[in-house]
């Protein structure tokens, strides 16, 4: 049976942390280093409106030499977000973000945010899906109805 997102996120929880447009690079970057993830969800008005990532403060600030003391999070954030239902399989998220070229996705249900969940996330369970599929079949194959 084929898990859903919505799998994913009763394991890892809903917990998703965000920042303000307004806020600082600054800010932000201390805040995923606290947090130790990459990646914060930029919210305005309880609605997700883009993403900030260590990588967009590598290739659009850090190379520049720019002050991320200067620099709001909504000038530098990744505003083209791509959202998912929680009831989308775990494959079909996957096949998304490799389209997409995207590494994390918000989980938005009826239009509020649920959850977010990274390539990692998914790609975790996937495995632990194919464990289990392995195991399933060695002990179908080898099981006590074995010849």
């Amino acid at each position: 049976m084929e898990r859903h997102v919505d799998e994913v996120l009763r394991a890892k929880g809903r917990e998703v942390a965000t920042i303000s447009p307004d806020a600082t690079v600054l800010a932000a970057v201390r805040s995923m280093n606290e947090k130790r993830i990459g990646s914060l969800l930029v919210m305005r008005n309880d609605q997700p409106v883009g993403i900030l990532t260590e990588r967009d403060v590598l290739v659009r600030l850090v190379v520049r030499r720019i002050d991320p003391a200067t620099v709001r999070v909504g000038e530098l954030m990744s505003s083209s977000l791509t959202t998912i239902h929680p009831h989308l399989s775990i494959r079909s998220a996957l096949r998304l973000m490799t389209e997409q070229r995207k590494r994390h996705l918000p989980v938005v249900d009826d239009g509020r945010l649920v959850g977010l969940v990274s390539i990692g996330d998914l790609t975790k369970a996937l495995g632990e899906d194919l464990e289990r599929e392995v195991q399933d079949l060695t002990h179908y194959i080898h099981g006590p109805l074995a010849v």
